[in-house]
């Protein structure tokens, strides 16, 4: 589907009249964010970078965190993204995709979409792609800072020994025993992950740990599982932590992160720890290992 360019001043000022309806109401509470579903968040974040309500104006911001949602299934995302696009603040203007995502919203019932495509259909069509950040392999994060958090010096110092065996970054290891067990050694899942890195019974018998509460070999075996996925997933830090989560299968069903609630969340925080995208990785580990795929859940 295309909008002319000859109907870019239609819709601009339809637009323009319309988004002050859908984001007036939220310029004076910008703390609202705080409140409703992650999808709702992550809307209205985008629209205060937008705006600049409460923080500094950043169009590019505001674009990835509405594809997030947009991406995620939200009609409201879908929409705002189209009148980024329609407009060109913080891309450049496209009239042919801002088309395809009020399509997107308006079978979602998104009224102001519905609305949009009154207008459009009245102008010449063609097909195009969607924008490359609504695929599900492309994970936008929403905390753009490193978060600090409390690290056990001494499973510090047992992960900096043995990470070089197994090739795998300090960092990327302390951000998963961070979030899994939180350093207790003891920990134990309602799903029976057990130990520092959340080992399942058949996680622990794949990479041979006898004892999982064992410190060393519950992060050897940790080790060793991070180091797979690294090389199944070509250094996609994002992939390898939704996987860790949600299970291999569950991630190649999706073609991406799953989405699920815990798991968005749990690649989130993982990324606002390590902080990394990528992760250099070993391409022989997966040709040598025997293993089928299986959508069992590593977390909790």
């Amino acid at each position: 589907m295309r909008i002319n360019l000859k109907g870019q001043w239609i819709l601009s000022v339809f637009l323009a009249l319309q988004i002050a309806a859908v984001h007036g109401a939220d310029e004076t509470q910008p703390q609202s964010i705080a409140m409703g579903s992650d999808i709702e968040v992550l809307v209205a974040q985008a629209r205060q970078y937008e705006h600049g309500e409460g923080v500094s104006q950043d169009r590019g911001k505001a674009v990835e965190l509405y594809c997030h949602a947009a991406r995620e299934g939200s009609a409201e995302g879908q929409y705002a993204l189209g009148w980024m696009y329609a407009n060109g603040r913080g891309v450049e203007h496209n009239d042919v995709i801002a088309a395809r995502l009020f399509e997107m919203a308006a079978a979602q019932e998104h009224v102001y979409a519905q609305r949009m495509l009154q207008l459009v259909s009245l102008l010449d069509k063609q097909e195009a792609d969607l924008p490359a950040c609504l695929s599900k392999n492309v994970y936008v994060r929403t905390n753009p800072a490193p978060g600090k958090y409390p690290v056990n010096q001494e499973v510090a110092a047992l992960v900096e020994k043995l990470a070089p065996q197994y090739e795998v970054d300090p960092g990327l290891v302390l951000a998963v025993i961070s979030v899994e067990s939180g350093f207790n050694t003891q920990a134990v899942s309602p799903k029976n992950a057990q130990g520092l890195m959340q080992l399942i019974p058949a996680t622990a018998e794949r990479f041979q740990v006898r004892n999982v509460f064992d410190p060393e070999e519950n992060i050897k075996g940790g080790m060793a599982y991070l180091r797979w996925l690294l090389a199944f997933f070509k250094g996609d830090v994002a992939l390898v932590a939704a996987a860790y989560n949600a299970g291999e299968g569950a991630v190649e069903k999706y073609r991406g992160i799953p989405p699920y609630p815990e798991t968005v969340k749990y690649v989130d925080k993982i990324l606002s720890r390590y902080n990394r995208t990528s992760h250099p990785y070993q391409p022989g580990v997966v040709t040598r290992t025997s293993f089928i795929l299986t959508s069992v859940a590593t977390t909790q």
